[in-house]
This record gives structure tokens, C-alpha cells and sequence, in this order.
């Protein structure tokens, strides 16, 4: 912008100076469109006459112009809302990569996870080889396995504690191969027999990396109070249509063996309660004794004592025999074997408790409306005292997003305002101004609702700021040109018309310009000039639709707005005006009256 100002300025005058041409309409409708009377702007023709008649009818009612503007607005925002397709936060774009979690529970050993996860993985390579679809698949087995990267285009780094492998999946070029979305059906298709495991395949996320779309978290200083009621949200969301994959982050069922030492019992034995844990290794993980390296290794390597394998059971701790000064005792004699519930994962913020239920959506649900749905259900769910709720995730992104954008559009409006009002020096034609950057809009939900998109928080957010830039411009041009016709223009409906005919051209060439740049961007085109090659609907131009159609359809809808609204809005002021003159008049003239009348 700043540097087409100073080619407008100085370049395209000094140009025009050199190889311009006068303006394309004739002597007499150049004439008309300067100083000519109303009957001469009657004579125009073409479409600067078809717009005046259109002007005029306009200006005959301009009140009820307004009233409609204003209902019409309402309209589209309640339309939109009851026929809308909602909110998202990011566009749904058509990722390159993808992640398949296999879920099992269980005791399971590093070769039964890694034998579960690589059935899995020989029928997505087998669907590779049918098809040619995939560039890599890289996978990695146990629950210790990345569940997970940030950053853009990853999953989410939080896993759930029942995963036992995951296997990446990098796609071939978006047109040599079926959308992603299909191919995880298929693998879903293809795993669903195998037996003990759960497999859950995701999109790489094309946004910030907010993990699962519904993200429900629980926060109590009573910990007790958690599980119950982490039970109760996951019971609902299971209800909800559209809704996938769900998850929570209660602990996985399971048992461990705690042994609890009478240390006044082993004292009299003479034993040291560490000794104690290194015959317990001896039985579990082993003990280590000491390490070498070998002349053909840059690592050391651990030497690792432990029982045979036959010994190396839960019976085997209660046979353990230590060496004590009193000779060898028996381990439980001072030592008590008790099966307690496992403990999973403790998570806290702010020193509170937290669990959380998370949900996948399926495909062309959005989860705003699920998150809604569940808020909703919030509000009179029998959930004990001392719980909190809050949603994370993307929902949370989302919000986050959108109170910034609503920011930084009350400041831009608050900006533009005070620099209108010190330039025109008329509140008046500031509030005008502006109001067409709120009316506007209504055409960014009117394109949405015609090409069926969602309103996206963030591409579309920001169409909508950038949108009020481009209408505020037309805005201007239309009433700065007014402000100069009525000091000349003796009939002040003449000099709307008049500004109308004048700014038409102008006013058009922005807007079909605009739209015209924005087209390829709006239809999903691609061109590559160097190959000559053109494409539609590819992964990149994914991300720009609801920005491009924000901006499109609203400087579409601002554009009647400006040559229709506006001079019906300067037309409602001159009405008004002369109206107060009239009443002062005639207040005035029954003042002057009633001293001659005594």
C-alpha cells in the first residue's frame, strides 16, 4: 500500500503527463457528470444512467433504505447461525502425514507390545504395496515410544498410557493417491479383526498443535472426587453423535506387588533394609554388579546379575533367603507382600489434581458444536461439588484467537475513527464510515453460507479486518468528493447524485480487481507459470479459501453498501437538516407574530 500511494502520487501523474489519454465518455456525459443539471444527469446512459435511476429511487426513501440495510444485517448474522456450518478454529486442510496409535492394556512385555504393533504394521504396508501411497512408514513400539512431536504439522505430544506403538505415515503428492481421509478408513478397515488392541489413526494437525479437538479437563483439590466424575463426562460424550477415538486419563487398571518392611522386625534379625532391595532385584529387573567395555563397543555395558528364569516370580519373593549375622532368614519374616491398585500418571496445575476425557471428531463434524453440546450438558450434569471444569485444546486456542482478533479489530475501528473525525471533522461521517465496515459483514457470512465453508477463527478473522480497510477507502472517495460538490451544488440531492455518477467508476474498478485477484485463491486454482501447469483444490490453496472468501463476497456486499447505503445515509442527514431549519423557521416566525398580535 505504501508504495502503490507514492506510484499514484507522483509515477502515474508524471506517466500521465507523458502518454495519457483523455477519459473514455463522450463531451456531453463528461460535461453532465461535472456541472450539468439534473436533466442532464437523467440523460446519461449506459450503466452510470442505469445506476442514477437506481440512485434516485433510493434517495426518494432513504430512511426506509436504511431500515432495511440495518434488518438486513441482522438477518444474515441470524441466518447464518441457524444455517451457517459453524466455527472452526483452523481450515480443514489435507495433510501430507498421519499417525497411527495402537491402544492395548495389559501386562505386556517389550516383545508382545512390538509383536501387536507389527501386525498392525505389516497391513498398512500391505495397503502401501497395493497402492503406492505411502512415501514412508516409520513406526515405533512400547509405551516409552514417541506418542508424538510439536510443532506444525505433528501430533500433539500427549499420549494416552494405554498406546504400545505408533506408526508414521508420510503420503505421496495430494492428486497421485486417495484424500487421507479414506485411506485411514481402509486401515481401520483392514486392523479391525485383530484382536486385544484398539487403533486409533490421526491427521497430522495443520495448526497450532492442540492435540484431540475436544479436550474436557477436571480439576479438584480432592482427588477422590476425580475418577467418578471423569467416568461421568466420558459416559455422555459416548452418547453424543460424531464424536471418535475418545480417551481418558484415569489410570490403567492393573496391580503391583508393594513390599512393606517391619524394620523393628528386621532390626532384631540384624538385616539392612537395602540389602533387602538388591535380593528384591535379583527376582525383578536384576541387580547390577558392575560394567565393561568391550575393545569392539564405544559404550559401556552393563553386567547384570539376577535368578534364572524359573525364579524370577512373585512366589520367589516370599522363598528369598538373606544373609543376616544371625545367619540366612528368610525375607518374610520382617517383610509383608501386598497387591495394591497401579498408580498411573499424577498430573497437577496450580497445584489442583487434573484428569481429562478427549475426543476425535469425525469427518465434517466440527467440534465447536460438540464442545457447545457439552458445555450445554455442563451447566446440569451431576457432578459432585469441588470439581472444575475447563476446556483445552482447541477449544481453548480458539477462544484465545479470537479475543485477540476482536482486539485488534476495535483498535483498527478505534484508529480509523479518530483519524476520519480530525480529517472530515464530522462525527457524522466517521460513524457513516465505519458502519460499512460492520455492515460488510454480512456479506463475509452471506459468501460462507453461498460456498458452504465454515467460519474460520483465525483465516477468516483476519479477511474480515483486512476487508475493513478496502471499504473504509470507498467510503472515503464517496464522501470526500461530496464534501467538495456541496459547497458548489446549491441542491444537495444534486450533489449526491452527482457524487454517485463521479464515483461509480472508481469505486467498481476497486472492487472487480480485488475480486478478480482473489478468484484463483477463492476457486482452490493453482498455476504454475514455469510448467504451465494448472491444478484446483490443492493442500496449499486449502489454507487461503476462507480468507480470499471473506474478503470477496464482502467487498462484493460493501460495494452496494457504498453506492446505495451511503447516499441514502447523506441523503437521511439533508432530510434531517431541513427539517430542523423548517421547525426553526417556523418557530421563529410565531415568535415575531405574537408581539404584533397583543
Amino acid at each position: 500500500l505504501t508504495a502503490s500511494l507514492l506510484m499514484a502520487l507522483i509515477f502515474v501523474p508524471t506517466l500521465g503527463s507523458l502518454i495519457g489519454k483523455p477519459g473514455a465518455e463522450s463531451p456531453q456525459t463528461a460535461h453532465a457528470l461535472a456541472a450539468g443539471s439534473g436533466e442532464e444527469l437523467s440523460r446519461i446512459g449506459g450503466l452510470i444512467g442505469l445506476y442514477l435511476k437506481v440512485l434516485r429511487l433510493a434517495l426518494r426513501y432513504p430512511a426506509v433504505v436504511l431500515v432495511v440495510a440495518v434488518v438486513g444485517l441482522a438477518g444474515t448474522w441470524t441466518g447464518y447461525g441457524l444455517f451457517g456450518k459453524g466455527v472452526e478454529f483452523f481450515p480443514n486442510v489435507e495433510p501430507d502425514q498421519a499417525a497411527v496409535q495402537i491402544h492395548a492394556r495389559g501386562n505386556l512385555s517389550a516383545a508382545e507390545q512390538d509383536s501387536l504393533v507389527a501386525e498392525v504394521e505389516a497391513r498398512i504396508l500391505e495397503i502401501g504395496r497395493e497402492r503406492g501411497e505411502f512415501e514412508t512408514v516409520y513406526t515405533t513400539s512400547g509405551r516409552g515410544g514417541s506418542g508424538g512431536g510439536g510443532g506444525h504439522g505433528a501430533m500433539s505430544s500427549e499420549r494416552a498410557e494405554d498406546i504400545v506403538g505408533t506408526i508414521r505415515l508420510e503420503f505421496t503428492k495430494w492428486n497421485q493417491r486417495r484424500p487421507v481421509a479414506e485411506i485411514l478408513r481402509e486401515i481401520l478397515q483392514r486392523t479391525s479383526g485383530i484382536a486385544g488392541i484398539a487403533v486409533e489413526p490421526r491427521k497430522a494437525e495443520q495448526g497450532p498443535p492442540v492435540g484431540k479437538p475436544v479436550h474436557v479437563e477436571l480439576s479438584s483439590q480432592n482427588p477422590q472426587l476425580l475418577e467418578s466424575s471423569v467416568a461421568t463426562v466420558r459416559a455422555y460424550i459416548e452418547t453424543l453423535d460424531g464424536l471418535k477415538d475418545i480417551e481418558d486419563s484415569r489410570p490403567i487398571p492393573g496391580i503391583e506387588w508393594q513390599l512393606a518392611v517391619d524394620r523393628e522386625q528386621a532390626a532384631r534379625f540384624g538385616a539392612d533394609v537395602s540389602v533387602i532391595g538388591w535380593f528384591v532385584q535379583l527376582v525383578t529387573k536384576g541387580l547390577k554388579v558392575t560394567d565393561y567395555r568391550p575393545d569392539d563397543s564405544d559404550d559401556e555395558i552393563d553386567i547384570i546379575a539376577r535368578f534364572p528364569a524359573a525364579s524370577r516370580n512373585i512366589d520367589q519373593l516370599d522363598r528369598i533367603r538373606i544373609h543376616t549375622e544371625f545367619g540366612m532368614v528368610p525375607l518374610s519374616n520382617f517383610v509383608e507382600r501386598s497387591a495394591r491398585p497401579k498408580t498411573g500418571t499424577l498430573q497437577r496445575v496450580d497445584g489442583r489434581r487434573i484428569m481429562y476425557v478427549k475426543a476425535d471428531v469425525e469427518e465434517g463434524v466440527l467440534a465447536d458444536g460438540k464442545v457447545r453440546e457439552i458445555q450445554d450438558w455442563l451447566r446440569t450434569a451431576p457432578l459432585p461439588r469441588g470439581v472444575d471444569v475447563t476446556f483445552r485444546g482447541e477449544d481453548e486456542e480458539q477462544e484465545q484467537a479470537k479475543a485477540f482478533l476482536s482486539k485488534a479489530f476495535g483498535v483498527a475501528l478505534f484508529i480509523m475513527a479518530i483519524i476520519l473525525v480530525t480529517q472530515f471533522n464530522s462525527f457524522y461521517s466517521g460513524f457513516l464510515i465505519l458502519s460499512a465496515v460492520i455492515m460488510s459483514t454480512a456479506g463475509v457470512l452471506l459468501g460462507l453460507l453461498f460456498t458452504g465453508q465454515p467460519f474460520g477463527i483465525v483465516m477468516s478473522g483476519v479477511g474480515v479486518i483486512a476487508l475493513a480497510g478496502i471499504v473504509v477507502n470507498n467510503n472515503i472517495v464517496l464522501i470526500d468528493t461530496y464534501d467538495r460538490l456541496k459547497l458548489t451544488e446549491p441542491d444537495p440531492m444534486l450533489a449526491i447524485l452527482r457524487t454517485g455518477a463521479q464515483r461509480l467508476r472508481p469505486v467498481l474498478l476497486t472492487t472487480v480487481t480485488t475480486i478478480l485477484g482473489l478468484a484463483p485463491m477463492v476457486l482452490r486454482i493453482n498455476i504454475d507459470f514455469f510448467t504451465r501447469e494448472i491444478t484446483v483444490g490443492a493442500p496449499s490453496t486449502q489454507w487461503w479459501t476462507q480468507l480470499a472468501t471473506a474478503i470477496a463476497f464482502g467487498l462484493a456486499f460493501a460495494t452496494v453498501l457504498t453506492l446505495v447505503v451511503t447516499p441514502s445515509a447523506l441523503a437521511v442527514r439533508v432530510n434531517t437538516r431541513a427539517w430542523l431549519d423548517r421547525r426553526r423557521a417556523a418557530a421563529a416566525a410565531e415568535t415575531a407574530v405574537q408581539p404584533g398580535a397583543e
